[in-house]
This record gives structure tokens, sequence and C-alpha cells, in this order.
């Protein structure tokens, strides 16, 4: 009842202008910061881990801010679920389109990190054209209904379960399909390897490089950003990775890893604290996060 009740709010929100929405998604994310302790205390232990030079003051700062920042992505959501292309289209705009044109017509691959923009940005490609992805089921059946036509409203995407493996993946990338790939997170110790990620060992998956090699495929850095004051986001492409996969797997996880701390410190508030980012450890070396909080 309380999910139908919050997916009814967003929708009847969705209509309001953006910059009423962004000052409604800001007051949540500061709610949740007040509420939600447990998720709270993983962003307040991923910002310490990863930013051990900053002050308490300044990373609780950095984590309100986040909170502001994701809490306006769950607002804005009903935009990209609902609204008529045109208005998705003026909200959401596209930079550095030369890179992505510099590779039509190959296999491309998406490289999609966890940024509060991130579904959006997803949205917005898939408007172009088919595009492939992959999701993880939702516990929530409500949600995950809603979630899933909203993936599925533009240009019929192949969306792949990622308990489906990467096959449908390779299949619809030999077809033409650019792939949407979100693979910075702990997804646990199979298929993965420890990198370092703001010098913290991070059990990081091995699937960009190794669909890159299996597709003949190339790498193209596709990330959304949340623009301030109601103005919307950007999708921006950055310069195709040429050289990828170097036949290291270690090295090219680092190389992915190395980006994503590149983009953080641009727009720290925006990457995804909430997540568990070092939940797996090496052996013998235990969880930095408090045994309550939630797995995600």
């Amino acid at each position: 009842m309380l999910t139908r009740l919050t997916l009814a709010l967003i929708w009847l929100i969705h209509f309001l202008p953006l910059a009423v929405q962004n000052v409604i998604g800001q007051a949540l994310g500061m709610l949740l910061y007040a509420l939600a302790r447990e998720r709270r205390e993983v962003a307040q232990i991923n910002l310490r881990l990863c930013f051990p030079a900053m002050s308490e003051t300044e990373r609780a700062r950095l984590a309100r801010a986040h909170f502001r920042a994701f809490g306006r992505s769950l607002v804005e959501r009903g935009i990209i679920w609902w609204s008529r292309p045109e208005r998705i289209r003026s909200l959401i705009r596209f930079e550095g389109e030369a890179h992505y044109d510099a590779v039509r017509g190959e296999r491309v691959i998406w490289l999609a990190p966890h940024f509060v923009g991130l579904d959006m940005g997803g949205i917005r490609v898939g408007m172009e054209g088919k595009v492939v992805s992959m999701y993880s089921q939702q516990k929530n059946p409500v949600l995950s209904r809603v979630m899933q036509r909203g993936r599925e409203r533009f240009n019929a995407p192949v969306l792949a379960s990622r308990q489906d493996g990467v096959r449908p993946v390779i299949r619809a990338l030999r077809q033409g399909m650019p792939f949407y790939y979100l693979p910075d997170m702990d997804f646990g110790a199979r298929d993965s390897i420890f990198v370092p990620f703001f010098g913290v060992p991070a059990a990081t998956i091995t699937g960009l490089s190794r669909i890159a090699q299996l597709a003949g495929g190339v790498v193209v850095p596709c990330v959304t950003r949340q623009l301030p004051g109601g103005r919307g986001y950007a999708v921006r492409y950055y310069p195709a990775w040429r050289d990828f996969p170097s036949g290291d797997l270690a090295q090219d996880c680092l190389r992915m890893n190395r980006f994503i701390e590149s983009l953080v410190l641009e727009m720290p508030e925006q990457y995804l604290w909430l997540h568990k980012r070092f939940k797996t450890r090496p052996p013998g070396e235990p969880s930095p996060y408090v045994p309550d909080a939630p797995d995600d």
C-alpha cells in the first residue's frame, strides 16, 4: 500500500515544473537522511573509506548533499516513466555526441557508472534507438513492474536479467544494439577481482573487459550528470577506449575504477554512496559495515 501511494505521489508530482520537483526532491532527500539511519551509516562509511583526509564535518556535508541529489532522482524519475517524449528530450540533453558519432556502426558498450542520473540517461539514450541493458529484479513486485514499464517505453529495448548471464547481451551487441552497462557495483566474489577504488580493495566485476573481448566491442563512457537549479540532466559521451581490453583483467578493472574516481571527484555528491561498495572483502578481512545495515 505504501509503495502504491508513493508511486501515485510521484505520478502527480511529475506534472509540475522541474524547478518545483527539484525542491520537493531535495526535501525528500533530507527527510530520508533524517529517517533512514542504516542507509545514512552506509554512506558515511563509504565516504570515510574513500575520503579519509576529509574532516567529519566535510563528510557529513557531502552525505547530506548526496541525499538531496538522491531524493531529486527519486522524484524526477516520474518524468521518464510518464512524461511525453518531447518533455523528456527537453530536460535531458546530450553532450560530447561527436565521441559516439565516431563509433557508430561498431559494437558499442556504453560504460554507465552509478551516478544518481543513471536511469535518466538510460531512458534518454534508449529514445534514440534500440539498445540492450541489464537489470536486477526489485524485491517489491509493484515497484518492479513500474520500473520495467518505464524501461520499455521506447524502441522495445532488450532487457537482460543478471541471472541470464551475458549471452543475451553478446547476441544483441552482434546484432548492432549498443549496450548500456552498469558494472561498478559489488555483486559478490563471483566473476570479480579485488582492485583499488579510492585506495580501498573493491570487488570489481570483470564484465566490461570480458564482454568487450567476446563481442569485439568498443567502450564509450556515457555518464549522466544532474544539473543544478532545476535545469535537468546532461548525458555526456567520452572518447572511446580504443586500446581496451588490454589482455590484463586487473589493469582493465583498474582503468575503469580510476575513470570513475575522476568523475566522482568532479561531482562527489552524485555518486551512489548508499550502495555497500565494499561489502565483499578479501579473505580474513571483516566487513566495514555495521551488522544491521541493509543488504543491497
